[in-house]
């Protein structure tokens, strides 16, 4: 599938009681600064703190992975009740910046959600913080018209107030799976995941 990397197999496991499949290693939140769309300056470990963060690196001219996995959160999160969405935010990190360009990038996930927030830096620095996240590094595949797509991860990483993501939406993830997680992970969070990584 073009434009995408499903995460390894070996990484990850389903989970009994979320639709999400639970991180094998759960993945701290780590901290980055990027450059929002309006043009200032997004600290993400900051900004985030005390919200169930969705975190995904994706670019708007991917074909699939991405329009999918962003449309169906838009359009969950306008079904929840308003207690809980507003408990969530949605960060999306371009792999394409020569692309998108913040004006580009905005109108792109407006088409979605207003609230989503859009992230853009150089790529050597996406993937460096990409990699922070135990997420393979984006890169360039050309296509016979001589244009490009983009091969990056389709995993959104789910981080609830603990700072800590303990499981991951893999491409296929549908927004029945998402109505049924994102009220677990806002109303219970970390208490949903024993410390060694299971389910209690």
């Amino acid at each position: 599938m073009l434009g995408c990397q499903s995460p390894s197999p070996s990484r990850e496991r389903e989970v009994p009681l979320l639709h999400g499949r639970i991180l094998s290693e759960p993945v701290a939140k780590a901290d980055f600064t990027l450059m929002a769309t309006d043009g200032t300056p997004f600290a993400f470990a900051e900004a985030t703190e005390g919200y169930v963060t969705l975190l995904f690196f994706g670019y708007t001219s991917c074909p699939d992975v991405c329009p999918l996995h962003m449309a169906n959160i838009g359009a969950v999160l306008k079904k929840l009740s308003p207690t809980v969405a507003r408990r969530i935010k949605v960060v999306f990190v371009t792999t394409d910046p020569d692309r998108d360009t913040p004006e580009h990038l905005r109108a792109w996930l407006d088409n979605f959600d207003h609230d989503f927030i859009g992230l853009t830096g150089e790529l050597p620095q996406v993937n460096d913080i990409q990699r922070l996240f135990h997420l393979g590094a984006a890169y360039r595949e050309e296509l016979p018209d001589g244009g490009y797509g983009v091969a990056h991860s389709a995993l959104v990483l789910a981080f609830t107030t603990d700072n800590v993501a303990h499981v991951g939406y893999p491409f296929g993830t549908r927004q029945t799976d998402w109505a049924h997680d994102l009220p677990l992970l806002v109303e219970q969070g970390a208490a949903l995941f024993a410390e060694d990584g299971t389910v209690p």
